[in-house]
Order: C-alpha cells, then structure tokens, then sequence
C-alpha cells in the first residue's frame, strides 16, 4: 500500500493531528480529525511539512508576491502565452 502524503505549512495542525488528547477548541473537527488520525495510525497517510514558499497551492488562494509567483508558475510549468516569442 502507498502512504499518501498531505503536505502541510501549518505546524499547529499537524501536531493536532498526531495527538490523542482532544482540546476545547478542536470540537468543530472533531470528526475529521478522528478520521484523519485513525490514518495515520494505520499508515495510509503522512504529514510532511513543507515551506510556505514552496506551497504550491499558495498561488491559488492568497496574494503571493512577484517572485514567489513566478517561481510558483515555473514549477507547474505555466507559460504566458501572450509573452514575445
């Protein structure tokens, strides 16, 4: 069986899904975290963490700045194709 990676930039997060003890203010995850533990236990699913800056995701759901962009848009290999040739 292959473990599935779920890259991460929050260390809060992964530490909550690791551990057992359930806090207050976790209720409203409380299903999903359950879920999410009870995979990671069994080995299916593990928790690299990885830079905000290397989050590709980033491009899509925050304002990134320049360079980050571009570095972002070469890593999933975007061209402009309005850009001279």
């Amino acid at each position: 069986m292959k473990v599935m990676d779920l890259y991460c930039d929050n260390k809060a997060s992964i530490m909550f899904a690791h551990n057992p003890i359930q806090h207050d203010r976790m209720k409203h995850i409380e299903v999903d975290r359950f879920f999410i533990r009870e995979n990671i236990y069994k080995g299916c699913i593990s928790f690299p963490f990885v830079k905000s800056e290397d989050e590709l995701v980033d491009i899509l759901i925050k304002g990134v700045c320049g360079q980050i962009l571009n570095d972002m848009i070469d890593k999933l290999g975007m061209i402009d194709i309005y850009a001279p040739s």
